[in-house]
This record gives structure tokens, C-alpha cells and sequence, in this order.
């Protein structure tokens, strides 16, 4: 029997893959634990609907992120921090002060979360910090850290 999946089922499938299993197995665990339905006409027309939706969701995110790309790697942040005697930095600047920056000086919402950096800024003077806004998408951001007047 035939059987499109609903969600991954070890050892056997993904979600939204066609397998092929005995009807035993079909009847008794996969329609029965609701982890797929019979590939009939309906089914997989539905099937293919809403892969042509995902992907055009997908296309759309994509773009989305391409364009959010484009205007943050044309702007420039400036974040300012305490130091002390010889340019010494006290703390240090964090994803969370660059995405709070971000939304302050380019009215752009960024989830701090997509920041990438390997370790906090400790020092003054300009980085470029890239930003993961889609898996194919990443945008490099350019900070400059001044000292705190």
C-alpha cells in the first residue's frame, strides 16, 4: 500500500515523502498513530498543492531576506562604550546592544539571535559582523565602536 507521510517516521520516511509499505503495517500503525494517510488521487493532489505553496513561501522568505540583506550591508551602526586609561575597554559589545542599535539607528528589526559573533567586541574600532537572515543569506554588518564620551 502506498502511503504519503504526515510527519518523519524512523527507518521508513520524511514528512511528505510517498512510501510503499505492507497494508498490515499501513492499517495498524501508520493510519491508526495518524503519521500518514493512503495515497489516493485526492491525498496526493493535496500533496502537491501544498508543496507548491511551501515552496512559494519559501521563494518569498528568500527574497524577503535578499532585500533585508541589501539594506543592512549598506548601512553602518555606531555603538559607543566605557573605557578606561589607554583606550581600555570595560565590558564588552553583545548581539543583543547590536540588534537594539540596529532597530534604534536603521529602523531595521533584527533578532539578536541571527547576529553571529563569535565573541563579544572588546575593543574599539570598526568590525564586520555577519548577520544570518536565511540559510542562503547572510548579510555582513558593519559596526563601529567608539568611546563613550
Amino acid at each position: 500500500m502506498k502511503v504519503i507521510l504526515k510527519e518523519d517516521v524512523k527507518s521508513l520516511g520524511k514528512k511528505g515523502e510517498i512510501v510503499e509499505v505492507s497494508d498490515g503495517y499501513a492499517r495498524n500503525f501508520i493510519l491508526k498513530r495518524n503519521k500518514g494517510v493512503e495515497a489516493n488521487a485526492k491525498n496526493l493532489n493535496d500533496l502537491k498543492l501544498k508543496k507548491a505553496n511551501d515552496d512559494k513561501l519559501e521563494k518569498e522568505q528568500y527574497e524577503a531576506a535578499k532585500e533585508l540583506g541589501a539594506k543592512i550591508e549598506a548601512g553602518k551602526i555606531e555603538v559607543s562604550i566605557k573605557t578606561g586609561e589607554g583606550g581600555k575597554a570595560f565590558g564588552s559589545v553583545s548581539s543583543k546592544e547590536i540588534a537594539a542599535e540596529v532597530k534604534s539607528q536603521m529602523d531595521l528589526e533584527i533578532d539578536k539571535k541571527k547576529i553571529v559573533l563569535k565573541e563579544a567586541i572588546k575593543a574599539l574600532g570598526t568590525f564586520k559582523v555577519p548577520v544570518k537572515l536565511h540559510p542562503k543569506v547572510t548579510a555582513e554588518l558593519t559596526v563601529n565602536v567608539t568611546e563613550e564620551a
